[in-house]
């Protein structure tokens, strides 16, 4: 398939159908209406509805996302817009009047990733949208705000003014590193989340599965059929993974659940595993082990050689249902229409770049807690 045929599959507003009940996330009457920039795919935004907030619009500068959205977020509109572009009065429109209103807006996390290891988050011009979502914020004023970050933001100046422009604004505000297994997911991923309010006291919520033992990647995806490397399960087109090298699958089949490159013949190592440079990268080309939560899905979670992406137990990587399932999305949410093709990596990328549902319905519960302690 070409690759322009594959980037429509996913943009096609005349391709959408409708969803079912257990898929499609609840239109919310808690009298809090929710517009999310930078939406992608909706993750956050389903958790949101779920915890009970109405979500009107999600906003996002790429297109493909508007299936996903549209199909599992009732509804919610697709605008496919650069925040950039985004005025004020565009937004005070998309929210009912005499509504409470939140704005959500998780800018791309990219430039202060982790993995990014000696990459200035200057040198990404990303980096300034999350002033666009504190311009947005000034401009309009919502009783609610909320984003969501890898923690290394933290520490960062654009952080820093975002937060002291809540506060001169008058808004509560609280920040918090969090752990996604306190949240029920079976995936050790941390993010940080901020969450401010005009009306009480905004407060980080706590999750439930905090003083439980954390989900494992065999209680997530054990269930799920066997398929091969590159194959694609005959009843569920996102239960896809990739396909492997010659290579690269008799190093999968050398590879032990939790074990790292080590663990392979000396002839299978490639040339990068012979410096002093790539010897203290063991997380790569590695697997999942079945009684731990997985790693952080990343973007590049179908290719072997980007992390610890490897089946604990298949000679594959995981598949793009198996990693939606891990970053909480419910097994049945609909990333395509019925009898389309899914493109790889495209929903691979929204897939590693979305808000886990869970973490966005805790975020919703705490607003609507914060509107009962003040009796709105």
């Amino acid at each position: 398939m070409a690759a322009q045929e594959q980037q429509t599959i996913l943009d096609c507003p005349a391709a959408r159908t409708p969803t079912s009940p257990s898929t499609t996330a609840a239109r919310g009457t808690s009298g809090i209406s929710a517009i999310d920039v930078f939406c992608g795919i909706g993750g956050l935004s389903y958790g949101l509805a779920a915890a009970g907030i109405d979500v009107v619009a999600g906003i996002d500068v790429d297109g493909s996302c508007r299936f996903p959205f549209e199909a599992n977020v009732a509804g919610a509109q697709f605008l496919e817009r650069d925040i950039r572009d985004v005025t004020a009065e565009e937004l005070s429109v998309l929210w009912p009047e005499g509504s409470l209103r939140l704005l959500a807006g998780c800018a791309p996390c990219q430039p202060f990733s982790s993995y990014r290891k000696g990459v200035s988050p200057s040198s990404d011009d990303r980096w300034v949208l999350l002033r666009e979502l504190g311009r947005l914020v000034e401009e309009t004023q919502p009783e609610f705000v909320t984003t969501e970050n890898v923690p290394r933001i933290h520490d960062k100046t654009v952080f820093g003014d975002f937060v002291e422009m809540l506060h001169r604004l008058g808004y509560s505000v609280d920040s918090d590193i969090c752990k996604c297994t306190d949240y029920g997911l079976a995936q050790s991923r941390r993010r940080l989340v901020l969450v401010a309010s005009r009306l009480g006291t905004a407060a980080v919520p706590e999750g439930d599965w905090r003083d439980r033992p954390a989900k494992t990647v065999k209680q997530a995806i054990g269930n799920l059929p066997p398929i091969g490397a590159g194959d694609t399960h005959e009843t569920d087109p996102v239960h896809r993974s990739r396909g492997l090298s010659a290579l690269n699958r008799k190093r999968m089949v050398a590879s032990k659940p939790g074990g790292t490159w080590r663990d392979w013949p000396t002839k299978l190592r490639a040339p990068c595993h012979q410096r002093s440079s790539g010897a203290a990268f063991k997380n790569v080309y590695a697997r999942m082990q079945w009684d731990r939560p997985s790693p952080t899905i990343t973007t590049y979670f179908h290719n072997f050689g980007a992390g610890r992406f490897g089946h604990p137990q298949q000679h594959r990587t995981i598949s793009l249902r198996e990693a939606a399932i891990l970053q909480g999305f419910p097994k049945d949410y609909q990333f395509a229409p019925d009898g389309n093709v899914v493109p790889l990596t495209t929903l691979g990328r929204h897939i590693g770049n979305a808000v886990p549902p869970p973490l966005g319905e805790a975020i919703g519960r705490t607003f609507l807690n914060s509107l009962i302690e003040v009796n709105v």
